[in-house]
């Protein structure tokens, strides 16, 4: 396989990306600007040493010191609220909502529906870890905002399988309500959507 082939191959193993776009990414590659390129490939090189993974969320984050995120670290956010997402897009989407000041949790994918074990990618036992160390803080609420699809459903029932053994019942497990349409992922819901969305969560 040459290089162009290796290239085309790497671009479709992206998420949401088939064989015709990856193509169409690899051969506008070779029309760009040779200072472009070369800028391209330093940013990728360079960016695993500049963007982290948030030792208590999962999401990723540029880092300047420690080893967890600005809103992990605020103050100002509420503590008592942990908002458990599918990926680190779910999250930005939200923030740009202004709509929630509560925690996160990345959990790093979903359950398919069509298949009987969980993804090995999922933080499952993170996330009840994450729980069970922060009920003695006051935690209050998780709210579990998932896609409206059979893959974000499934996925839900599968993190209230292992939450609600270990949860009192002064902590109550809530879902994303009204505002988001069958089928909607929350990574292109507009703040509107969002906003409603949490507004009515049950």
């Amino acid at each position: 396989m040459n290089n162009l082939d290796k290239l085309i191959s790497l671009f479709e193993s992206f998420p949401g990306v088939g064989a015709r776009q990856a193509k169409r990414f690899a051969f506008y590659v070779l029309t760009m600007p040779e200072a472009d390129t070369k800028e391209l490939a330093r940013l990728v090189s360079e960016l695993k040493g500049s963007v982290v993974e948030c030792a208590s969320c999962h999401r990723f984050y540029v880092s300047q010191q420690g080893t967890t995120c600005s809103i992990c670290n605020s103050q100002n956010r509420d503590h008592n609220r942990l908002l458990v997402v599918e990926r680190d897009s779910d999250v930005q989407a939200i923030e740009r909502a202004g709509v929630y000041d509560g925690l996160y949790f990345v959990l790093g994918g979903t359950v398919p529906l069509l298949h009987n074990s969980e993804n090995n990618k999922l933080r499952g036992a993170a996330l009840k870890a994450t729980v069970e160390a922060r009920l003695p803080r006051g935690l209050t609420e998780i709210i579990l905002g998932f896609s409206i699809n059979p893959d974000g459903e499934n996925t839900a029932r599968f993190v209230e399988s292992i939450l609600s053994p270990v949860l009192p019942e002064t902590t109550k497990l809530t879902h994303l309500g009204r505002g988001l349409s069958t089928g909607s992922e929350l990574e292109y819901a507009d703040p509107e959507t969002i906003k409603s969305a949490l507004n009515n969560r049950n």
